[in-house]
């Protein structure tokens, strides 16, 4: 099969996986398994689905090396966030390829990697790779939801599994280009979660008879400071090394002095600057409000949940702190603060064989490219892996056409060359990690 026939077959599984709705909740991922499956079976390739709940299936398959090294593991999710179609300019379940573009909703996150990786083993098994490794490709449930029917489960319930030196996941392989050079990303850490939740006490009455002892007013005033205002900052190893990296490719100056000036300065437009800006802080976003019940009632109560980000090496206690003083005493006079959920930072070295080789692929595939090292301000499931001793990259390599701000937005899609390139790219990578002789050259 030749490289374009690959290209297509990716192409196809692809807007196939789009055409499987698996939005979640409800998830129904077992179907996209069965899916995955059939393409196994037909490839003669061993594998098993896992499904702890009706219909929320993950699918595990495994290609054996010799064992002389640990495997490596593809992970990808099946599950989607939901779609409004009315606000799409194309079906969001219809992967249509449009314009050069496949289109449809997980085109980048995250069946565009189920596609990506399923054609990688398929490859190695048809070209008779000699590995030294384990190969293991696993589509999960629920990353979308948390992931406890997903990787938390099979992390607990069969962790023999998913037992791998190290791990290819979403979170990263985004590229961008600054100053007219080309700058890749691979994500080796993560912000943990700290979920809380204001409640403001006030007095109830007629709202008639307006008073200054109004819970929606008091809620209202900490949900305009905390939206309002930035937490300090906290500039930590992996953001540094991000920063260096980008200044050193474009032979400027870096003065760490003011990292928030530094990363505006360094970011190509405003949505770059304000991710670059969530890497150097925690962050706290009011996302919930639930006040009353009638127009003509004042509520003695009123909620907001608010999604706080954590920096590696912050906790609970830290953000709690930073946003209590953000609020204030007069305002938290009249609120309760409770953490609903937290989730710890996760990280893995930066400075690794499989970060070698994927800086050494890239600049064979794109001389004069630059890999930097990321922090992603949200989670994925790494952090099941990484607490396991795991090493988990996030590098699915994209070119700079994809629009990585129609992730859990409106008209996700990724184009041909993009596929083609991550193919390309991630081919070469998991050769060059598994294969017995590393130094064997493919067309």
């Amino acid at each position: 099969m030749t490289v374009t026939k690959w290209t297509d077959l990716l192409r196809e599984h692809l807007q196939n996986l789009i055409r499987i709705d698996t939005t979640n909740p409800p998830g129904g991922e077992t179907a996209a398994c069965r899916y995955i499956a059939d393409v196994l079976d037909r490839a003669g390739i061993e594998h098993r689905i896992y499904e702890p709940e009706p219909g929320r299936g993950s699918i595990v398959a495994r290609l054996r090396g010799d064992g002389s090294a640990r495997p490596l593991l593809l992970l990808s999710h099946l599950d989607v966030v939901p779609a409004e179609p009315e606000e799409w300019s194309r079906d969001p379940f219809g992967g249509e390829l449009a314009e050069g573009e496949v289109w449809g909703r997980g085109a980048l996150d995250c069946k565009g990697a189920v596609a990506l990786w399923l054609t990688v083993l398929l490859r190695a098994k048809e070209e008779g790779l000699r590995l030294k490794r384990d190969i293991i490709f696993a589509a999960t449930a629920d990353e979308e939801a948390g992931g406890s029917l997903g990787v938390g489960w099979l992390v607990e319930n069969h962790p023999e599994e998913l037992d791998a030196e190290y791990c290819l996941n979403e979170g990263g392989g985004a590229s961008m280009v600054l100053g007219g050079r080309t700058f890749f990303t691979y994500q080796t850490a993560e912000k943990g979660i700290c979920w809380l939740r204001l409640r403001a006490r006030g007095v109830g009455g007629h709202a008639s008879v307006p008073h200054g002892e109004n819970a929606v007013v008091r809620l209202a005033e900490a949900v305009a400071r905390l939206g309002r205002s930035s937490l300090p900052v906290h500039l930590t190893e992996t953001p540094e090394r991000f920063l260096r990296g980008i200044a050193e490719g474009l032979g400027r100056d870096l003065d760490l002095s003011d990292p928030v000036r530094q990363a505006r300065a360094l970011a190509g437009d405003e949505y770059q600057a304000l991710t670059f800006l969530a890497m150097l802080r925690n962050t706290a976003c009011p996302t919930v409000l639930r006040a009353g019940s009638k127009t003509n009632v004042i509520p003695s109560g009123a909620e907001a949940d608010v999604d706080c980000r954590l920096l590696p090496g912050q906790g609970p206690e830290d953000v709690l702190r930073e946003v209590r003083e953000v609020l204030g005493a007069e305002v938290l006079e009249h609120l309760e603060l409770e953490v609903v959920r937290s989730g710890q930072p996760n990280w893995s070295s930066a400075d690794t064989e499989l970060a070698a080789v994927i800086g050494e692929v890239l600049e064979q595939k794109r001389p004069g490219s630059v890999l930097v090292p990321l922090l992603v301000p949200g989670a994925t499931d790494a952090r099941y892996l990484r607490s396991r001793g795991t090493t988990v990259y996030g590098f699915v390599p994209t070119l700079p056409d994809v629009d990585e701000r129609s992730v859990h937005g409106v008209n996700e899609r990724i184009s041909l060359a993009s596929l083609a390139f991550g193919l390309e790219v991630g081919w070469e990578v998991v050769r060059r990690m598994t294969g017995v002789e590393r130094a064997h050259r493919t067309p």
